[in-house]
């Protein structure tokens, strides 16, 4: 068993950001709390930069438990019709997803936001990420998480 005193200053972060995609900015921090692998678990921290930060637009293939610490988490759902539907969450909300959500947007307010996610996957597969309009989706595993953090990377940097 692992214990780990929570304290979002002393937390190993790493930063993604994009700022080539001119219809919403990729800036956000990520840290791996925890991992099962046999289990296919894993317990990350996800903190969305102020001014609207957001994560890479995916969804979710493990089922997803989300905990907002700080701030507020902001997500735009694309609906099998092709619309979308606004979902906002503050500071001590919580969401249960199960495995195979709806793509979508995600990002924090203009103060940003801290989430907690918990995610548990029967295939391996965490999350299919969605570049522009001529690129093929494409999946991340918790072992390629896992080991990209073990080795000081930044996952899913490079498809």
């Amino acid at each position: 068993m692992n214990f780990l005193s929570f304290n979002l200053d002393r937390v190993e972060w790493r930063r993604i950001a994009d700022s080539s995609n001119a219809g919403y900015k990729i800036d956000f921090e990520y840290s791996l709390l925890g991992f099962d692998l046999d289990a296919g678990r894993l317990d990350m921290l996800l903190r969305y930069a102020a001014g609207r930060g957001h994560c890479r637009r995916h969804r979710h293939v493990a089922s997803t438990m989300t905990l907002v610490l700080e701030g507020e988490q902001c997500l735009q759902e694309t609906q099998a019709d092709g619309s979308t539907r606004s979902i906002s969450r503050n500071k001590g909300d919580y969401a249960l997803s199960p495995a195979d959500s709806r793509p979508h947007l995600e990002h924090g307010g203009e103060n940003g936001g801290t989430v907690l996610l918990s995610m548990c996957t029967n295939d391996g597969i965490l999350f299919e990420y969605f570049g522009d309009e001529s690129e093929e989706p494409w999946t991340v595993s918790i072992d390629e998480f896992v080991s990209s953090w073990k080795c000081g990377e930044i996952y899913g940097l490079v498809k």
